[in-house]
């Protein structure tokens, strides 16, 4: 398995840079070819979104779509998936970010009874509380 680190998602996804989109999908496409999977940490996929919102300009269900896109691909492999789909999953209809979504899935998956937040709007995101 190999992981990639945000620039190489971000090429993947965007394909702004034709010579760095064909690096990115040819080291993709030869790690599926030899029957390995690439890896995609949750510290990069969080990173990702930041790129794509901040410096690209995409719109949340852009966003959404892509990760979503990635998430279908059976060759790549996430950091708790699951925690991942159902942060997807709670961050289209509400106003937090897409990293305190995946903060709160994950914490709940990890047993906490609740995540803490001095943050007005993901206080109000399902298992957190105002500290």
């Amino acid at each position: 398995m190999l992981g990639v680190d945000t620039n190489v998602l971000v090429r993947f996804l965007i394909r702004d840079d034709e010579a760095q989109f064909e690096k990115a999908r040819k080291l993709i496409k030869s790690e599926i070819a030899a029957g390995r999977h690439v890896f995609v940490s949750q510290l990069v996929l969080l990173e990702t979104e930041w790129v794509l919102r901040s410096r690209y300009s995409l719109s949340k269900s852009q966003i959404i779509e892509a990760i979503s896109r990635l998430l279908d691909t059976s060759d790549i492999r996430f950091e708790d998936e699951p925690a991942i789909e159902e942060a997807l999953f709670i961050w289209k209809d509400t106003t937090a970010d897409f990293a305190d979504c995946l903060i709160g899935s994950q914490n709940r998956r990890l047993g906490c009874r609740a995540t803490a937040t001095l943050d007005v709007k993901a206080s109000k995101l399902p298992g957190f509380i105002a500290a």
